[in-house]
């Protein structure tokens, strides 16, 4: 452009900067040169410098599927074989079996890399933001370059862009959330559940839906395939498999020839701890054994702060949520008690809240940080990272991953946040403080979900070049659960849970349905709960069980109440229930009914 009349020293550093003939956007030209956004209009006026449009970038580069082939073991092949042939044989639905460490991210790496060659888009959901980072590093290695990403931590823009990318067949692979099966794909070939077992892709707030029958469906629409993987498959999906529904593909053994761990059961009856610690002595002697050779520890506890629950030894008053039937649980860390459930929070107190006793509260029962505090003092020496999804953010959360995998900490203290999608070379022994700790409630899933977190927790050790080893702290050695994991008998399992499920009518060989009616004074949802059962279509196609109280009874200050539908596998149980409330009543005042067909969760 031409030389403005006037020159400033601001006007001379914008024109230095683009002395070299590129174009600069406006607010990268202000902040290269110093200046302010009045300067560059200054010399657009004066026609010193001119405006061009130019075409948008491409918001992600294209994968590359031949950037960095991997070596695959010959389990990893037959399996990626056995994937291929299975989308020949018309079988759009995969069950991805393999043992924990056997590589199974590597296998359908490929199958991704076969769309991204065709000219489809595929679709990676993960269960846990945690994950992500781990997952988009691995990716990159492979294909060097990051996929599109979709989950809550990104923002209302960066949403945005990855929407239009899908929209307009830029993004040709996306890894995020549940909620990306629903972004615009045009050319979707490929849809991943990785860790399918997953309770976090089952949405229970607003509209219900499960991840992986959706994925099915999304599929299906599409003309496209679906593989879910885990080491741990849920009921459903391995019942599917045994029925031909979906192909089954196992790995059974673990990458380089790395041996699962051998698990122990340590039985609390006779071998339990002294009085106020957490840690068993036969626990404790291998954690000694374990550091004095360089090796990590893993100790998991599936509980999150201090104590979860806290009493007066003077008066015996507890602590619970003034909005919910939950006792308040205190994370010393933070100084704090805390509701799990709606979040309320107070400082912890100095003296009783009833009787005025002073220094006279007292925790009850351990949670990860009163573990960590034992570990603290029985194991001074080592080098200790404490991990749960309430400390820190995922920024940080994830730096602490990194730190592990480099061997900055010798003992990991963790709930189910490490339990999965991590691996850790130096780690070699994984003790478990609680097995039963998931057993104990009236749930229907509780074996399945206990021996799939018990499975993917000691599946952290001996991933790498060195045996690992697993410990178990248990009331309940002869559980059927407990003794699947000490005799490594998976088969066994899931032979007996369907069995078990069968004999009951449970999912997958029936349906249930949840209704929670929930009010700010009990005797509504009580009352509203009875008249829907008076309601309810009679049948021989269904069993109603309540009115109730639910486990959790109240929530936020809402009591909550439940009635609960059991059906034969065919049975249209939407419908029912869909048919069944045009019948009664309509909700006035504060009731609220929340339907939940094929719950996951029973609180």
């Amino acid at each position: 452009g031409v030389e403005p009349e006037r020159m400033t020293g601001a006007r001379t550093r914008v024109l230095d900067v683009v002395a070299d003939g590129m174009a600069w956007s406006k607010t990268a030209l202000v902040g290269e040169s110093g200046v302010s956004p009045s300067v560059i209009e200054g010399l657009v006026k004066a026609g010193s410098l001119a405006r061009v449009e130019l075409p948008a970038p491409r918001f992600v580069e294209a994968p590359n599927p031949d950037f960095a082939p991997p070596q695959l073991n010959p389990h990893q092949s037959r399996a990626l074989e056995h994937i291929r042939g299975a989308a020949k044989e018309g079988k759009s639905v995969v069950l991805l079996d393999g043992v924990t460490g056997s590589g199974k991210t590597e296998v359908f790496f490929e199958v991704v890399a076969d769309m991204v060659r065709a000219g489809r888009q595929a679709l990676v959901l993960l269960p846990e933001i945690a994950l992500t980072h781990t997952f988009l590093d691995r990716f990159s290695a492979r294909f060097g370059t990051r996929p599109a990403e979709w989950h809550s931590d990104m923002t209302p823009v960066q949403r945005a862009r990855t929407w239009r990318a899908v929209l307009l067949g830029e993004a040709r692979v996306v890894v995020g959330a549940r909620s990306a099966l629903f972004l615009p794909f045009d050319e979707l070939g490929l849809i991943v559940l990785d860790e399918e077992h997953d309770g976090a892709f089952k949405q229970s707030d607003g509209v219900n839906y499960h991840a992986r029958d959706m994925a099915v469906v999304r599929a299906k629409l599409a003309g496209a395939r679906v593989i879910l993987s885990s080491a741990t498959p849920s009921v459903e999906s391995r019942n599917n498999a045994n029925q031909g529904r979906y192909a089954h593909v196992r790995i059974d053994a673990r990458h380089d020839d790395a041996r699962l761990p051998d698990i122990k059961a340590i039985d609390m009856r006779e071998e339990g701890p002294e009085k106020g610690s957490w840690i068993a002595p036969r626990l404790a002697r291998e954690i000694f054994a374990t550091l004095d050779r360089g090796e990590q520890v893993l100790l998991f506890l599936n509980r999150r702060g201090y104590a979860p629950l806290t009493l007066c030894r003077a008066c015996g008053h507890q602590y619970q949520c003034p909005d919910c039937s939950a006792w308040m649980v205190e994370h010393r860390f933070r100084g704090v008690l805390a509701c799990h459930y709606c979040g309320f929070e107070i400082r912890r107190p100095d003296t009783c809240a009833k009787c005025g006793e002073k220094d006279s509260l007292v925790p009850i029962g351990p949670g990860i940080e009163r573990v960590a505090e034992e570990v603290a003092e029985r194991f001074p020496e080592a080098r200790r990272v404490v991990l749960s999804s309430d400390m820190g953010t995922n920024a940080q959360i994830r730096e602490r991953f990194g730190e592990i995998a480099a061997g900055e900490y010798d003992l990991i203290i963790g709930t189910q946040l490490v339990a999965k999608g991590h691996h850790f070379e130096k780690l070699t022994l994984v003790g478990v403080l609680d097995a039963d700790l998931g057993l104990a409630h009236g749930d229907p899933r509780a074996a399945e979900k206990t021996f799939q977190i018990l499975t993917q927790v000691t599946g952290r050790a001996g991933r790498a070049a060195k045996s690992g080893r697993a410990m178990l702290q248990t009331y309940h050695p002869e559980h059927p659960v407990i003794k699947t994991m000490v005799s490594g008998d998976r088969e066994g399992f899931y032979a007996h849970e369907l069995r078990v499920r069968e004999e009951g009518g449970l999912p997958p060989f029936g349906r249930l349905a949840a209704l929670i009616v929930s009010a700010r004074e009990h005797e509504n949802a009580m009352a509203y709960a009875r008249h829907l059962l008076q309601k309810a279509p009679k049948g021989d196609n269904v069993r109603l069980f309540g009115p109730a109280d639910a486990p959790v009874a109240m929530v936020r200050g809402r009591y909550r109440v439940r009635l609960l539908v059991q059906s034969r596998r065919g049975f249209d149980l939407s419908g029912y229930v869909r048919f069944w409330l045009e019948g009664a009543d309509k909700v006035r005042g504060n009731l609220q009914v929340r339907v939940d067909i094929d719950p996951v969760s029973f609180y």
